[in-house]
């Protein structure tokens, strides 16, 4: 039986820089490279990811972006790269960012922590770190 709730990562690739508005933040630049973004869903986990991987709908306004991560993911030079997910009863979404955190060189300040204590749930990363971050998780196919 699925939970169908838990806590997600979802590594991301910035094809060239871009400057970005992303909602009461306001513009942010993004450097080119990988990025890995924690999310969590503790109702319809598998819809949340989805509507992820289906955020070119959100290109042309046609869908209200709700959080930090619908404004990155509709920009034309971004793309998922690989989605990880770990189902749970408990919400971890912080104690992994705080792991993701330790591996990368940069964290996007406010981005997707608007709601807890983090200083972020964006962090830019070498692609060599993201073996020790995503041990453990299922890897779902695009």
């Amino acid at each position: 039986m699925r939970l169908n709730k838990g806590f997600y990562i979802l590594v991301i690739n910035v094809k060239k820089p871009v400057k970005i508005k992303i909602g009461f933040l306001g513009f942010i630049e993004f450097s080119k490279g990988k990025y890995v973004y924690i999310g969590s869903a503790m109702n319809n986990l598998i819809k949340r990811i989805k509507r992820h991987i289906n955020s070119s709908k959100l290109k042309g306004g046609q869908d209200k972006k709700h959080w930090h991560i619908d404004y990155l993911l509709s920009n034309d030079n971004v793309r998922i790269k690989n989605i990880y997910y770990k189902e749970s009863q408990e919400k971890q979404e912080c104690s992994i960012a705080k792991k993701v955190k330790e591996e990368s060189f940069d964290e996007i300040k406010g981005f997707g922590s608007s709601d807890c204590k983090c200083e972020s749930h964006l962090f830019n990363i070498l692609e060599d770190r993201l073996g020790k971050i995503i041990k453990g998780f299922n890897k779902m196919k695009l």
